[in-house]
């Protein structure tokens, strides 16, 4: 590259970093004070680019980025008030799938607004033209984005260190409890750390509307871009997220610019799985005490007299389905064996392990595509291609499980997810193996398996057999050791247990049932996308686990069959029908809540 090539790479990755810092530097303030990891930030910024596009045919474009930070500003603060508030005490993986709800009901909220379609946002008048920089074009609007990303650091700088309500969000950020005996109002100093986080969110996405349109699935591709700059950055560290910014901006433009654009979507997880290994805490964190067992609280219990009966009775209704007149009762059925399947595995992770993964999509996806190869490339039998799917689980997990047992809480689900986009990027991109963005499609099972029916009892009996497996392992020496490494990491060493072993052992048990999930998934279906290993698929999974309880055995195999069923019936009868999910999803935590606390 030339040396005017290389400057415009540079400011084109400086361009980009301010806009990911605003985001990102609202997500790690919410975090800082609140603790929550707050899956929700992307829909903030989505919002503000639809607000944005929505003010700016009224009132101009200068007026309207102003005025769409301030409404998504007024949103936040009656999201922590009305909902947040309710959960701050409630286990960290509820106040996900608490923010995780506000997903949905955000993005269903987008679409009855303003359609399906992309909204294409205007130039900013006054900006729209370029400037000749090293002999070549440059959008005079970048140059006010590179200024942004700074300015808005200096504010945020010297809100948090010169100003009394800075101090006492530094001293929340660092001790809570300590901050609340001084007499500290933490209601307030929650509400507007919420409320600055989602202006912040807001003033980003309403400055991207020059160069992108708002569309419906930006929330969730934003909040992986946000999670990487923050964990890289380290967790509550606004210095950490702007130079993390800077950092994974600079270095995805320069991918672009050596003509590796492929490599954008997998750089900045690569850079964070990197990040994670070497300094666990990101680059500007501080070292936090190992944290294991803090996603569950109740130990494991065994079944139950009624819970046996329950399980007896549908295990006959799952055998005499088959007879019912309406067939697409074996599709729906099917279905919810398989991710019963998926979510038993997860459950394994967080329950007895208290481990949380964000990217355990991967190891689903991962034995998709290794039974798909196998049965359309080598032609191997369904077994055989059933058996690569195990193995290909298991192999993803020992590798990728390897790093991740030697992190914990959020730093490890974040890893988690970083691997999980690394595996999903690749298989988005290697279109000669992969199919690319359009999949593998003609997967069908021998002919012997051709028929629904014969299909779904060789899924009832693998799947039964597997969550059996899994379910036995809770209480053998394998799953004590596991809980007790969940519960005392330090008592259980002193006892001779190797805790890292343990916690790999777990990670291959669970991405090899996953990867037999996701084969039995691939033969269903007859055809696979890379949105088998996507996030909204973690997601999914992970939902499935705390819709049924993570302190339970049998609970998410109920909660697999609740997600698909209601997913499947409001998808078909309600045109909104992720809104629909998420109230639901919303009025369980509470309830939940409510009824342990």
């Amino acid at each position: 590259m030339t040396s005017s090539a290389v400057l415009l790479q540079l400011l084109n990755g400086l361009a980009g970093a301010s806009s990911l810092f605003l985001v990102a530097a609202g997500l790690s303030l919410i975090f800082g004070v609140s603790r929550i990891v707050n899956f929700a930030h992307g829909s903030l910024y989505m919002l503000g680019m639809y607000v944005a596009v929505w003010l700016s045919g009224r009132v101009g474009f200068w007026a309207a980025v102003p005025l769409a930070a301030l409404a998504v500003a007024v949103l936040g603060a009656c999201i922590e008030a009305s909902l947040l508030r309710r959960i701050y005490r409630a286990p960290e993986l509820l106040q996900l799938l608490a923010t995780f709800a506000l997903v949905l009901l955000a993005r269903d909220f987008a679409l009855w607004a303003w359609g399906p379609e992309d909204l294409l946002g205007p130039r900013a008048p006054g900006l729209a033209g370029a400037v000749e920089i090293a002999g070549q074009a440059f959008p005079q609007y970048d140059l006010l984005l590179i200024l942004a990303g700074p300015l808005v650091f200096a504010v945020l700088h010297f809100v948090l260190t010169r100003t009394r309500w800075g101090v006492l969000v530094r001293a929340a950020t660092q001790d809570r409890e300590m901050a609340s005996a001084l007499g500290v109002n933490q209601r307030w100093l929650f509400t507007g750390a919420f409320t600055l986080g989602a202006a912040l969110a807001g003033l980003g996405g309403a400055l991207a509307i020059p160069r992108e349109p708002a569309s419906l699935g930006i929330d969730l591709a934003l909040i992986s871009d946000a999670f990487v700059i923050v964990v890289v950055g380290g967790l509550g560290s606004i210095p950490g997220a702007f130079v993390a910014a800077l950092l994974i901006g600079v270095i995805k433009a320069f991918c672009i610019g050596l003509g590796y654009s492929k490599l954008t979507l997998v750089a900045e997880f690569v850079v964070m799985a990197i990040v994670l290994i070497l300094r666990p805490w990101g680059l500007l964190g501080r070292p936090q005490a190992e944290v294991r067992g803090t996603w569950t609280e109740v130990p494991i219990g065994r079944l139950s007299k009624r819970g046996a009966i329950a399980i007896a009775l549908l295990a006959l209704l799952l055998v005499v389905l088959p007879s019912l007149p309406d067939q697409y009762v074996l599709v729906l059925a099917t279905d919810m064996l398989v991710f019963a399947l998926f979510a038993a595995s997860l459950h394994l992770l967080m329950g007895p392990g208290g481990m949380a993964s964000f990217g355990h999509a991967a190891y689903f996806g991962l034995g998709a595509y290794a039974c798909a190869l196998a049965a359309l490339t080598l032609h191997w039998s369904t077994a055989a291609a059933l058996f690569t799917g195990w193995g290909a689980g298991a192999l993803g997990a020992a590798i990728f499980g390897w790093f991740c047992v030697r992190l914990s809480g959020v730093y490890l689900a974040m890893l988690t997810l970083a691997f999980a986009q690394i595996v999903w990027s690749t298989v988005f991109q290697w279109d000669a193996v992969t199919g690319g963005s359009n999949g593998l499609v003609g997967i069908w099972p021998e002919e012997w398996l051709a028929s629904r029916t014969a299909y779904y009892y060789v899924v009832l009996m693998v799947c039964s057999y597997a969550i059996f497996l899994l379910w036995r392992m809770a209480h053998t020496p394998f799953g004590y050791a596991l809980r007790a490494s969940r519960d005392s990491p330090l008592r259980a060493s002193a006892l001779g247990i190797n805790v890292r072993a343990k916690q790999w052992e777990s990670f291959i048990i669970a991405g090899s049932a996953a990867g037999v999930a996701g084969a039995l998934f691939a033969f269903s279906k007859g055809s696979i996308s890379p949105e088998t290993l996507s996030v909204q698929r973690s997601v999914d999974g992970l939902v499935m686990v705390l819709l049924g309880g993570a302190h339970t055995l049998t609970g998410p195999v109920w909660g697999a069959a609740a997600f698909t069923w209601l997913q499947d019936t409001m998808a078909r009868s309600v045109e909104y029908w992720r809104a629909g999910i998420g109230a639901v999803i919303l009025v369980l935590v509470f309830a939940r809540w409510r009824f342990s606390a």
